[in-house]
């Protein structure tokens, strides 16, 4: 059965209520915009791992031989965090300066992560392996977002990459500046 209602007042107040419900729904997607997650690249097999820290990335490590990636580590303020993969082969360490923040993540993979970049929004540069097989290139949606998380797989070398970025206030900065 259907009704219908000719009450005017009845259409204005339903109306708000939709037009109240689509601003909520858009306030909450929109604060979601801040974060993004780039998808996993290579083949992804092995031991899971993840590397996040509190506050903004002061520096990186990539531990590399020939063109395969061993492992991963990321500096938050001055602490280090974990080892993701195995420290084997050659080390690349990059420090970043004040207000330098990685803003790209490229490389290349077949089975494992072959070769892989990290830019920063000053230019400047870490570069370890060897480019060979397929190329990837992550980035955050928002203009203001930096690195904040790496994951991803590995199996002897690191077989999975993946980048999460975000929006970091300076009061989560553990980096004392």
């Amino acid at each position: 059965m259907f009704y219908t209602i000719n009450n005017p007042l009845f259409y204005f107040s339903s109306m708000h209520y939709i037009i109240l419900a689509s601003l909520l729904a858009a306030t909450a997607f929109a604060g979601g915009q801040f974060s993004s997650i780039n998808d996993q690249v290579g083949s992804g097999s092995g031991t899971a791992y993840t590397l996040q820290g509190q506050g903004h990335i002061t520096g990186v490590r990539v531990w590399h031989s020939g063109n395969l990636i061993y492992g991963f580590q990321l500096r938050f303020g001055d602490i280090w965090s974990d080892r993701a993969g195995l420290a084997t082969g050659l080390i690349e360490t990059f420090e970043l300066w004040d207000d330098e923040v990685i803003v790209q993540v490229s490389g290349t993979w077949s089975h494992y992560i072959n070769w892989i970049q990290f830019v920063t929004n000053r230019g400047r540069s870490l570069i370890a392996g060897l480019p060979s097989g397929q190329t990837f290139n992550m980035y955050p949606q928002h203009p203001k977002a930096e690195l904040c998380t790496i994951s991803g797989r590995y199996h002897g070398a690191i077989t999975g990459f993946a980048a999460q970025w975000n929006v970091i206030s300076d009061s989560n900065d553990n980096a004392g500046k």
